[in-house]
């Protein structure tokens, strides 16, 4: 049995992506973003900027989701226009690092914030960060409609409470009104570049996760359709979110507290609201890991199915339910998610990918010039605006991150490479298991 069930409508797709981005990132990157550009102007554009990249990558990636809406996502893209080592090689370091540390970073965070509004203990946290993400992958494994059900309210849920503190920055701030008048930083030119640059590295982070939804396109109602104007909508989305949310704090908070915040939404929303203001922004956070979690193990099962599918990860896996859900391949990912959230080793894990994640985003990108290369003939059921420059464009700045990644964490940067290379003897083992070509 596969799964045949097309039921994902566009806000489903919407709720999803916009769920698992911004996710924790959007409570402590806007205080990066601040510090590095010395002015509210520039860090609008530095968020402006990161939203038009993510864009060219979400426009180039529909394309490709369109062409091959399956289950899998990048893993079928990169199949195609390259070989099925590079395909399995990302759903690998998805499967075994990327989806599950996030997963289990996402869920501790969410319990050490329940922790703020009820003390727990590191035994209780942990454990809540286990039963949480077990409970969802049993829940996720009921039935998609319940998975896009429980999905969309989390994420109205996030959105709400990060909506209303933006309103209220505004409605009842003004203490930072100044920070508005100053155009420029008041630094050299060489470290206002610099500190732009890094600013706009640090929200490009911020909006992962909006490849989510090709990893579900095989369950999507008219995929050709839904998928690009739920990846384009999802990010300009979020890309206007951070903006009124930085330029909200900046507005709340005197200048002299902005640019030395360390936790600059919590700390305007308590200067503007007091003690209620923390516990909103509590209950946001809260709410953003849930939705993140729920949206990384929905998705991301979708990737563990199909490779179990194409016989390159364990038959259990490759088997769908009543439901026509992969319930195995959900379990799997949760126990693994459970077992990285339990020994604390998802953080260290998740540093040493980061270049292979931009890596994998430049060859998916590429991958659009590729198949119209070589499959000149094929339908492109939907095809990217602005080809060949918003590819290109997407593909030079992915390879500078992995330069930049290189060359100031050359070490994180090996042991990244060295786990995803490990990737190499399973795709031969289960090749020749499957008598696969390689």
């Amino acid at each position: 049995m596969s799964i045949t069930t097309r039921e994902l409508t566009l806000l489903d797709a919407l709720m999803l992506n916009i769920g698992v981005m911004l996710a924790t990132a959007l409570f402590v990157i806007p205080g990066v973003v601040i510090n590095n550009t010395g002015t509210a102007w520039l860090s609008a554009l530095a968020w402006l900027t990161a939203g038009a990249i993510t864009w060219c990558g979400a426009a180039t990636f529909s394309e490709l989701g369109a062409r091959y809406p399956q289950a899998g996502g990048p893993y079928v893209f990169l199949g195609q226009a390259y070989s099925p080592l590079w395909g399995f090689l990302f759903g690998w370091i998805l499967l075994m690092v990327i989806q599950p540390a996030s997963i289990a970073a996402l869920a501790i965070a969410g319990m050490t914030y329940v922790g703020a509004l009820t003390p727990l203990s590191p035994v209780m946290t942990t454990g809540g960060a286990v039963a949480l993400i077990l409970g969802l992958s049993i829940w996720n494994a009921s039935g998609l409609r319940r998975s896009a059900a429980i999905q969309n309210v989390l994420t109205v849920v996030k959105l709400v409470l990060l909506i209303m503190m933006v309103v209220g920055f505004f409605w009842y701030g003004g203490d930072g009104m100044d920070t508005f008048r100053a155009p420029f930083p008041d630094a050299t030119l060489t470290r206002t570049v610099a500190g732009f640059g890094a600013a706009v590295a640090a929200a490009l982070w911020a909006f992962s996760g909006w490849t989510g939804v090709t990893l579900v396109g095989g369950e999507l109602r008219n995929p050709s359709v839904t998928l690009p104007r739920a990846m384009s909508y999802s990010v300009i989305a979020t890309t206007v979110l951070a903006l009124l949310l930085t330029s909200g704090v900046l507005w709340a908070l005197p200048p002299i507290d902005a640019f030395d915040s360390q936790r600059i939404v919590a700390d305007a929303a308590t200067h503007v609201f007091g003690g209620v203001g923390g516990r909103v922004v509590t209950l946001a956070v809260i709410a953003s890991c849930l939705a993140a979690v729920n949206g990384l193990l929905f998705s991301g099962a979708r990737v563990t199915y199909a490779l179990a599918r194409d016989g390159l990860f364990v038959n259990w896996a490759a088997t769908v339910n009543e439901q026509k859900v992969p319930g195995n391949a959900l379990l799997c990912q949760g126990i693994w998610a459970s077992f990285l959230a339990f020994t604390g080793r998802y953080e260290q894990l998740f540093t040493y990918v980061v270049v292979a994640v931009w890596l994998f985003y430049m060859l998916g990108a590429f991958a659009v010039v590729t198949l119209r290369y070589r499959r000149q003939n094929d339908s492109r059921p939907h095809e990217v605006a602005g080809y060949p420059y918003i590819p290109v464009i997407f593909c030079t700045v992915a390879w500078a991150l992995v330069l930049q990644t290189l060359w100031s964490h050359p070490w994180d940067a090996i042991i990244g490479t060295s786990l995803v290379l490990t990737g190499i003897p399973a795709f031969w083992y289960w090749s020749r298991r499957t008598n696969r070509d390689v």
